[in-house]
């Protein structure tokens, strides 16, 4: 999992924290992105990582669910020169939504907790087999947001007032 920004980040760790409840034996590493200029080579950019530390990083072959809150299309040209650089999923700001709740404006946008964590539970090969019930959790607790959204015009209480606990 990786991510940048102050939202991004804060939904990574919640989708973190829904992945190690519900899969406590799965090891998830998170890398939270300070300088996005660190994606690039260091031969394209002063401030970017080498190859082999980036590699380090990243790993070579496995899925990194990258939350950002701008386009994601800046993430893929920040690492298309990359190892890893087809197992980058980014959920970004794809120009949904309108006047609501903060979170559901990331739920719209899809770099929420549930649908990090749900995509997550589909690309990591040892999930696969028994993530069903975990995507099922994961698709009434959208259901759940969207009718107190509608309902109450704010953010569930657990989502508004989450904090990590780990």
């Amino acid at each position: 999992m990786a991510c940048a920004g102050d939202t991004p980040t804060l939904e990574t760790m919640a989708a973190v924290a829904l992945l190690r409840e519900h899969f406590p034996d799965v090891k998830v590493r998170v890398v939270n992105v300070v300088d996005l200029m660190t994606l690039q080579t260091s031969s394209e950019q002063p401030h970017g990582f080498p190859d082999r530390e980036f590699d380090s990083i990243f790993t070579t072959n496995k899925p990194v669910i990258f939350a950002y809150h701008g386009y994601p299309t800046l993430i893929h040209r920040l690492t298309y020169k990359r190892k890893n650089h087809t197992n980058f999923h980014v959920h970004g700001y794809r120009q949904e939504g309108t006047t609501t709740t903060p979170f559901d404006m990331t739920v719209l946008n899809e770099p929420d907790r549930f649908h990090l964590a749900g995509d997550a539970a589909d690309r990591a090969e040892r999930l696969q087999p028994r993530n069903a019930h975990f995507k099922q959790h994961l698709r009434s607790r959208l259901v759940d947001h969207t009718q107190y959204v509608r309902e109450y015009g704010d953010d569930l209480p657990e989502i508004r007032d989450w904090k990590w606990r780990y």
